[in-house]
């Protein structure tokens, strides 16, 4: 088995947000990665107006999940549930997705479509710029309360500005129609509230719930490594 892990909005180095988790996988003979996503600047592209948006970061995770035919679980973070959907329509070697305080899109819904309604006040909006970010100064209250001192210092230098154009652009397909699905519920997410995430998670064919906030793989590796390991 083999895990790919799709990081959230707003974020890079995809790598970093799931070190903790990757490497108790790694003790256990289970190899992970954690491909770029264009539309957050990581392709060395530029985010913004004109610059990459939902297609190349499908584009990024499906070349990552066709590099190898083991089989695969998906882990899908946030944003990361519309590009999973359908990066991993399709895709053989995929048995398993599990989508973490995140989205299952029908096909032709965008992320804009989710949520409560109103902008979120986390996060700092440039239509001009066609950008938009975590305000850092929210980031550990909003994000990261659970996660101990170290990985909060560290966090703000893995934030990045992201193509506005996400939001809106539809997932091409609905993979969680074709392969077995957990939504894990982190019941203390201060981003994605439960209620909203328990509605998310009635597409999801099994729903665990992780009393953590919005990024479980940092601040409890090991409950998401076991999760892992018993899919």
């Amino acid at each position: 088995m083999r895990v790919v892990f799709v990081h959230g909005a707003c974020v890079r180095d995809g790598s970093w947000w799931w070190h903790r988790t990757a490497g108790l996988l790694r003790e256990r003979g289970v190899a992970s990665t954690a491909p770029a996503l264009p539309s957050c600047g990581e392709a060395g592209l530029p985010a913004g107006a004109g610059g990459p948006g939902l297609a190349e970061d499908v584009a990024a995770v499906r070349q990552a999940l066709l590099a190898d035919d083991e089989p695969t679980v998906v882990v899908a973070h946030s944003y990361g549930g519309i590009v999973t959907a359908e990066a991993a329509a399709g895709v053989g070697s995929v048995r398993h997705l599990l989508l973490v305080s995140s989205y299952l899109p029908e096909a032709g819904q965008s992320l804009s479509e989710f949520g409560d309604g109103g902008p979120a006040p986390f996060l700092d909006v440039d239509p001009g710029a066609g950008t938009f970010g975590v305000r850092p100064e929210l980031l550990v209250d909003t994000f990261l309360q659970d996660c101990d001192a170290e990985v909060q210092r560290q966090a703000a230098g893995h934030l990045a500005r992201q193509s506005l154009r996400v939001t809106g652009q539809p997932a091409g397909a609905a993979a969680w129609q074709q392969v077995p699905s957990t939504y894990l519920v982190c019941t203390r997410d201060r981003g994605t509230p439960a209620r909203l995430q328990r509605e998310f998670a009635r597409r999801a064919g099994t729903v665990v719930e992780l009393d953590t906030g919005h990024h479980p793989f940092l601040s409890r590796p090991d409950a998401v490594r076991d999760l892992l390991l018993s899919l």
